[in-house]
């Protein structure tokens, strides 16, 4: 039997192959910012965090205010044996009075600065759920990207094993090909048939997470995601470094954690002076015997003692003690930023690098590899396990050469939430 269209079909179909892992039709950036729209204006912990957010501005507003004042009613001086007459004794009266309780200078804007601090605090803690919600949106759609990309070339995988296998099984009826070879390509196209069932698996659960993520029910369907642009970085570790301490929510928040410390400190030490309170009473008298019974007033103020110093002292070191919590926390993130920058920039060079080898030198080779070992197998120079191990090899770049584009993406995305901005896109196709 003549393999000559056996190879020429193999070659039609890993031409088709090549240009859908080299073609990108489109940017697919509009439809995934759709989704991240979505899932910024769903999301239910998002919702949640924006709550908590009004809450703490909400209790703002109240802090530093006045405490109601005292109103008060009474009589005075009243008889036992007459409670109700107000004319038989000089000394009895009814007495109308008002109170407010008023701190020491100062403590009622310190008070508020903290609150309004707090609420800060809680702003850009908001922030940066929104920004780790829509890390994990782009992550898992670049990983829906690369199963998507899989599954249709391991599907083209298993219709050339198929046609491998009818070929070998007619070569082996003619006596010019071994029984092993019929049993090794059925071995590889079950193990093909093995990743399209994981694959497509995987690929129900990276929608029921992406649906999740957007507040969509789980079994909602989610279009095929076929196009994917790389965009290369080259800005420096400091560069970045300055747009996450500049745009970084988390880095605004501790920041704003060490200034409510700092107001903290300053507020218990106002509570080594003491509070007031201002009464003032009017008592009305009626005329009794020969006494013009006149009205009486009363003005007071009165104070507490601060004497109870070791609790102050525990106050101001309890204030101390959260200002060095958070300005250590925000030193660390600082360090774990730059940390994060230099990693994420070294493994997105290497991804990018792959990518282009893939897509440049491997593949093109690999398709190479493959035409000469089945001329080499039709003039019996060389035998069936050539053509099936080029094949798989094959097969195996053009799945990597996906998954270093998807990996790249999602590191990109991974290093925007560490930044705390989107990146610059500069685009670049994957394709030639």
């Amino acid at each position: 039997m003549n393999p000559t269209p056996l190879r020429t079909y193999l070659s039609a179909l890993i031409v088709l192959a090549l240009c859908a892992a080299g073609a990108v039709a489109a940017d697919p950036s509009a439809a995934l910012e759709t989704l991240v729209q979505e899932g910024l204006a769903n999301n239910p912990e998002v919702h949640a965090s924006q709550a908590r957010w009004d809450m703490l501005r909400e209790k703002a507003a109240q802090a530093g205010t006045l405490d109601d004042p005292m109103v008060m009613f009474r009589i005075q001086n009243a008889l036992v044996n007459d409670p109700f007459a107000f004319d038989k004794d000089p000394m009895t009266g009814k007495v109308v009075g008002i109170s407010q309780e008023i701190p020491f200078a100062g403590k009622r804007a310190l008070a508020r600065q903290a609150a309004d601090q707090e609420a800060e605090a809680e702003r850009w803690q908001f922030e940066e759920r929104r920004i780790e919600l829509t890390r994990m949106i782009k992550e898992n759609y670049y990983r829906i990207f690369y199963v998507d990309q899989a599954l249709p070339i391991v599907a083209r995988n298993i219709q050339v094993l198929d046609d491998l296998i009818r070929f070998t099984e007619t070569m082996y009826g003619v006596g010019k090909a071994l029984q092993q070879d019929v049993l090794k390509a059925q071995v590889e196209r079950s193990k093909m048939e093995d990743m399209q069932i994981a694959l497509q698996q995987q690929r129900r659960s990276l929608a029921a997470l992406l649906n999740s993520l957007l507040y969509r029910p789980a079994e909602n369907e989610l279009p095929v995601v076929r196009d994917v642009t790389i965009v290369p970085l080259t800005a420096s570790i400091d560069e970045l470094a300055a747009l996450a301490q500049e745009n970084r929510p988390l880095v605004k928040r501790l920041a704003a954690q060490v200034e409510k410390g700092k107001t903290g400190q300053a507020l218990a030490q106002k509570e080594y002076y003491p509070d007031f309170n201002v009464a003032f009473e009017y008592m009305q008298r009626d005329p009794v015997m020969e006494e013009p019974g006149d009205d009486m007033y009363s003005l007071g103020v009165s104070f507490n003692l601060p004497i109870n110093r070791q609790r102050r002292h525990a106050m101001v070191a309890e204030a101390m003690a959260e200002t060095n919590m958070a300005s250590h926390e925000l030193n660390m993130l600082r360090n774990t930023i730059r940390q994060s920058i230099a990693d994420s920039l070294a493994r997105l060079e290497r991804n990018r690098r792959m990518a282009e080898l893939y897509r440049s030198a491997i593949i093109p080779q690999a398709n190479g590899a493959l035409d000469a070992a089945m001329a080499a197998y039709r003039v019996g120079k060389a035998d069936f396990m050539n053509v099936l191990d080029s094949r798989m090899a094959l097969f195996d770049y053009e799945r990597q050469y996906f998954e270093a584009v998807a990996e790249h993406q999602m590191l990109l995305a991974q290093l925007e939430g560490v930044v705390g901005v989107a990146l610059p896109p500069v685009e670049r196709s994957t394709g030639k």
